[in-house]
Order: C-alpha cells, then sequence, then structure tokens
C-alpha cells in the first residue's frame, strides 16, 4: 500500500501522522511512504532523516494526496484537505466530528473511508488511540492552568502549590478518566487541593486508592458541581463519551459566582467543550475572559509538545496502521476493534454515536443541516 503523511496545517500544530521509526516499519513491509518535505520539521526530524527509514519525499500535500492509498495524519483534515480526499481512499486520524458538521459534511461528499482514532477500542472498551494524547493534555492542562492563574495574564495571582502558611489553589477535575487522573496527579504533585468529580462510583474508588487519599474524589451531581465550581481556582472538563458531543457541566449563569479570575481549561473543547462558555482557541491566542473568568480552550493542547505527543502517539497508533497497510479495509472485517473506528464511509456517517450527534433522517443516512 501507498501510505501518504502530509504536512499538519492546523495553526500551531508540530506533530506528524508516522515519525520516522513508524516508517522503517512500514518500509520494511513492503509498503511505500509517501513524506510531504518538512512534514517532521516540528519534531525536527528532517528529509533526509525520513529518506533513510525508506521514505519518499514529495515537494507538497497535493502530491501526497494524490499519489496514496491511505492518508495518516494527526489532526482532524482542514477543509483544502477534505477536498484532495477521494473515494476508495482510507484516511486515519483523530477526526472528532460529533462537534464538526461541516468537516463531516466534506468528509461525506469526498467518498473517503474516514477511521477517526478517538473511536477505536480495545478488548477492554478503552479507547487506545485516544489514551496517549489524553494522558499529555491532562498534564498540560495544570501547566496551562498554572500559566493563567498569573495576576499579568488576568488570574487571580494563585500560586498552584502555595507556600508554608499560604493555601494552596483550589484545582476541580470534572471527569476522572485518563484527563482528569493525569490533571489531579500533576496538580497534586504541584502540592494543589485537588478534588475529581466522576458519575462512576467503581471509578472514585479506583481513584481512591491510586492517590491514596491525596486527592478528594467526589459523586458528580449537579449540586456538587456547583459547590466545587464556585470554590475553585481552577476548574480542568475533562469528560467524554466516545465519539459524541461533550455534555455541557458548568453554564453561563454559574460563572457569576465562580471566584474572579478562576481558571477554566476545557480539554474536552475537540468535542464541543463542557462549558457552555467555551470556544476553540489556539496556541498563538490560548485564552479569553468571560464575566471575570479566564478560559483556556486549545483545541490541539499535544501539538506544543510534538517531540513527546507525536511518538506517544505513534507507539499507540502503529499497530492499526500496519493491520490497515497489510489489509486495507479487509483488516475491518479480522478486527472490530478498528472497525470501531470506521466514522465515515460510502457517503454516510456510520458510527452510531456520531451520526446520533450529526442527526438521523431515519434511513440510517445522517442529515446535517445547513449553516
Amino acid at each position: 500500500m501507498r501510505i501518504g503523511v502530509p504536512t499538519e496545517i492546523k495553526s500551531n500544530e508540530f506533530r506528524v501522522g508516522l515519525v520516522p521509526g513508524s516508517v522503517r516499519e512500514l518500509s520494511a513491509r513492503g509498503h511505500e511512504v509517501i513524506v510531504q518535505s518538512g512534514a517532521g520539521a516540528g519534531i525536527f526530524a528532517d528529509d533526509t532523516t525520513y529518506e533513510k527509514a525508506g521514505a519518499r519525499i514529495v515537494p507538497d500535500a497535493e502530491a501526497v494526496f494524490s499519489g496514496a492509498d491511505m492518508i495518516v495524519k494527526v489532526k482532524e483534515p482542514q477543509p483544502i484537505e477534505c477536498r484532495r480526499m477521494k473515494p476508495n481512499q482510507i484516511l486515519f486520524t483523530y477526526l472528532h466530528l460529533a462537534a464538526d458538521p461541516e468537516q463531516a459534511r466534506a468528509l461525506m461528499a469526498s467518498g473517503a473511508t474516514a477511521i477517526a482514532y478517538e473511536t477505536v477500542t480495545d478488548v477492554t472498551g478503552a479507547l487506545p488511540l485516544l489514551a496517549p494524547m489524553s494522558e499529555v493534555a491532562g498534564r498540560l492542562a495544570i501547566e496551562a492552568a498554572a500559566s493563567a492563574l498569573r495576576r499579568h495574564t488576568g488570574g487571580r495571582g494563585v500560586l498552584m502549590g502555595g507556600v508554608p502558611g499560604v493555601c494552596p489553589a483550589k484545582v476541580v477535575v470534572l471527569g476522572g478518566g485518563v484527563v482528569g487522573t493525569h490533571a489531579a496527579r500533576m496538580a497534586a504533585g504541584l502540592g494543589a487541593e485537588v478534588s475529581i468529580l466522576d458519575r462512576s462510583l467503581p471509578r472514585l474508588r479506583q481513584l481512591d486508592e491510586l492517590f491514596e487519599g491525596r486527592v478528594r474524589t467526589l459523586a458528580s451531581t449537579l449540586e456538587t458541581i456547583e459547590t466545587e465550581v464556585f470554590g475553585a481556582d481552577v476548574v480542568v472538563g475533562a469528560v467524554l463519551v466516545a465519539g459524541a458531543s461533550a455534555p455541557k457541566l458548568v453554564s453561563r449563569t454559574m460563572l457569576k459566582q465562580m471566584k474572579r479570575g478562576a481558571v477554566l481549561v476545557d480539554v474536552s473543547i475537540d468535542q464541543g467543550g463542557c462549558f457552555a462558555t467555551s470556544k476553540p482557541t489556539t496556541h498563538a491566542n490560548p485564552t479569553f475572559e468571560i464575566d471575570g473568568i479566564i478560559h483556556y480552550c486549545v483545541a490541539n493542547m499535544p501539538g506544543c509538545v510534538p517531540v513527546s505527543s507525536a511518538q506517544a502517539l505513534n507507539n499507540a497508533t502503529l499497530p492499526f496502521v500496519l493491520k490497515l497497510a497489510d489489509k486495507g479495509l479487509g483488516a475491518l472485517d479480522r478486527d472490530p476493534h478498528l472497525s470501531a473506528g470506521v466514522n465515515v464511509r460510502g457517503g454516510r456517517i456510520v458510527h452510531p454515536v456520531v451520526a446520533a450527534s450529526l442527526g438521523f433522517d431515519g434511513t440510517g443516512v445522517a442529515v446535517i443541516a445547513a449553516e
């Protein structure tokens, strides 16, 4: 198979779909890997490094998309990239379609088969291709919050871990999954006072044992969310419903009762965000303020640490890339977990949760209202 790796063009996205080590694995299996010149610049992997790994370097994205059977990316395709996709082509990347009807329309029109990292499953029902970036994003969330808390950026001027005689920041994490766990780990490590809210009592028991009492675990209810958010210096939104839009847990009205200069970090923004006032931001302009509350809603948080995150992502994605390269779409019949990743095929939204988020017309074809 011919596998194409274009340069990522989302704002301040420095990761790359395949690192040189992954290219070497594919080349050793007899596959041809086409890499856009400069695609690895963000991880300091030049064209020569890719050529030594077995790749063929092409000058531009058009050459990658026109010459490849499968496109491997990191972030969702931008409009120009969707227009370059074609029938009988495979796209393997993060998609987050539930919050992006425009992209969904474009991929349906392309006729390509689009497989989303974030809905591929494993034998336990977990999301193995989402997990590594969730780990990175959870840790980065606390770094971002600590910076946004500083007074010169509009924050409360609170030191995350406090000092002797001075209270630390109060950090509330909404969601006890991978993002929430890693956010709590980082915040507790800095000395913050940390609470995790989750609806699953078994998960809260696991977290209580994991953190050995260093982190408070609370059952998530409307009352508990309000109480904790109103007293927080930092709130990390870490909720996930696989394939679906994130539930809105913090309303605009609630902001008025929060501490002035408190920080909301919405890691769920790829799925529409879990704060009613969230809107996607970029690394170039990461925050905005509403009602005195600082919002950090960068939609590609791991993109700012590409050397670490691209390798972590490839560690997880490479086995699935190899299956698709070896068997093509036939791999979907052999691996139900990979098949769970298919979001778009034959001009239709075929993932049931994604389709439900976008709306059905009753025939199984997703109806996406015109904007």
